[in-house]
């Protein structure tokens, strides 16, 4: 047996004992919107090596699937674009050409639908289209699943973000929101029959700026946060996590589901591009939130229940369509495969930094600034604001780790980040004169100025055609454009 077989056959019995071991199960997330995409061999290594044994991927690409095979991590695909299957003939060709091939050699478990398709109904005024055409999707899904005999392994459900849930003070009060209750109604009934789990998708940082009565430390479970929610049945909570998992709880109660299972399919913290979004605030958020769900604990609502969670996500991913600043910096790896700060995925709570991924080239230490000649400061303007819409400039917003840069600093980390995109083309510097390419790292304080790796995966990116995640073409403009405008005035301010 090879040296590297040996070594991946560990890791698969360190993912086996560590699953019997747990109370809890936490999972990965692993999206590829960035510039360079790691090797699917390669992140099922990294997977082994942390001791993973749970997948989201968001999409059903082949090489993919081929790539966990045999690596006892268990894989859920996704579908995003509901338009691909409209049809029961459509459901069965899909599950024959993307599940079939596979169903014997690779773990797949789940298939998730859509994009928060009822969220568009709170969001709409009440106009449930998309949720009713999701969960016709769903039916139709899981009865080809069913009719190719996979129905016992292979679940299909739909992921909901918090807003699905009404808003509340605490978690007794909360229910499925009026203008959904019919089409959630539905969609848990087709959960019971298909012993399938109600998926559930949480965002800390987001729901602690809109619910700005609780205390900033309430998003960690750690104890130290000045509020203290207390409710019904002597529940007490003090922290985000076991309050909104409740909240879901008694929503699905009050729905006539009260058993039902939940998964958290994504629940992290951001490194960068919004006020408390940093590695060390990222690094005290999964020190305590992992401990407490591999624990066996539970929440005050489900005492020694099992906790199901994935971690959003394996890598940053800086080509994500644009929407807010954070929404590229979730990753606990740089998307070069480097980790950003300590985090022990198996739940134990030890002081580590995951495993590295191995095999990673990085490309030459040289970068692209901006050379200082302002005798035109339109044409320095265009050119940032050219390079912002085309490359990620998101470190650069208000509470960002690069918002603190001068003027001249703020161009260049412009100017570097979409010659980095481009992985080092000189010609990708030139800028209308104002670029050049330097030996020497820029970077200050907190704000890197990255360098790319070599080139990872850039062929059969099946995108969509293979359901990809909001796959990239280019940014929102419209948002990116707002963005970029108050970038300018930032700019035009220094």
């Amino acid at each position: 047996m090879g040296f590297m077989k040996m070594v991946r056959v560990a890791c698969l019995l360190a993912v086996i004992l560590f699953a019997m071991r747990s109370e809890g199960s936490i999972g990965m997330n692993w999206g590829r919107q960035s510039a360079q995409r790691l090797i699917p061999s390669m992140v099922v290594d990294l997977m082994l090596q942390n001791g993973i044994g749970d997948v989201r991927i968001y999409n059903s690409q082949p090489d993919i699937l081929e790539a966990f095979a045999g690596s006892g991590i268990n894989v859920t695909v996704q579908i995003l674009f509901l338009n691909l299957i409209n049809n029961a003939q459509q459901a069965r060709d899909w599950v024959g050409l993307k599940i079939d091939p596979f169903y014997y050699s690779t773990n797949i478990r789940r298939i998730f639908l859509g994009n928060h398709e009822f969220k568009a109904a709170v969001m709409n005024g009440g106009n449930t289209t998309s949720a009713e055409a999701a969960v016709d999707l769903m039916e139709l899904m899981q009865s080809a699943v069913n009719n190719a005999s996979y129905g016992d392994q292979i679940k299909v459900t739909l992921p909901h973000p918090d807003c699905v849930i009404t808003n509340v003070t605490r978690p007794s009060d909360a229910e499925f929101r009026s203008e959904i209750k019919e089409p959630m109604a539905r969609h848990l009934s087709l959960l019971r029959q298909n012993n399938a789990p109600f998926v559930a998708e949480i965002f800390p940082i987001e729901y602690i700026n809109f619910h700005p009565w609780l205390d900033f430390s309430f998003a960690f479970a750690d104890n130290k946060t000045k509020t203290v929610i207390r409710d019904i049945n002597g529940a007490v909570y003090t922290n985000i996590f076991d309050y909104m998992y409740d909240c879901f709880v008694w929503a699905l109660r009050k729905a006539g589901a009260p058993d039902q299972e939940i998964v958290v399919s994504q629940i992290g913290w951001p490194t960068d591009g919004y006020p408390g979004a940093d590695a060390a605030t990222a690094e005290r958020f999964y020190k305590y939130l992992l401990p407490h769900v591999a624990s066996g604990r539970g929440t005050p609502m489900r005492p020694g229940k099992q906790i199901e969670i994935f971690v959003h996500c394996l890598t940053d991913e800086p080509k994500n369509p644009f929407s807010y600043p954070f929404a590229r910096h979730w990753g606990i790896y740089r998307s070069n495969g480097e980790p950003k700060f300590k985090i022990d995925l198996s739940g134990q709570g030890r002081d580590i930094y995951p495993a590295r991924a191995k095999g990673i080239m990085r490309m030459p230490q040289r970068w692209c600034v901006f050379n200082g000649d302002k005798r035109d400061e339109f044409k320095v303007k265009a050119q940032f604001d050219d390079a912002c819409l085309r490359a990620d400039c998101t470190s650069l917003s208000p509470g960002g780790s690069c918002s603190q840069l001068d003027y001249n600093k703020n161009v260049s980390y412009a100017f570097n980040m979409f010659f980095q995109s481009m992985f080092q083309n000189e010609t990708s510097c030139k800028f209308d004169g104002l670029g050049e390419v330097v030996p020497t790292d820029p970077s200050e304080g907190s704000c890197v100025f990255p360098v790319e790796v070599v080139r990872g995966q850039q062929i059969n990116f099946d995108t969509a055609a293979a359901g990809e995640r909001l796959y990239y073409v280019h940014p929102n403009k419209c948002v990116a454009m707002v963005f970029i405008f108050v970038l300018s005035v930032i700019f035009v301010l220094m």
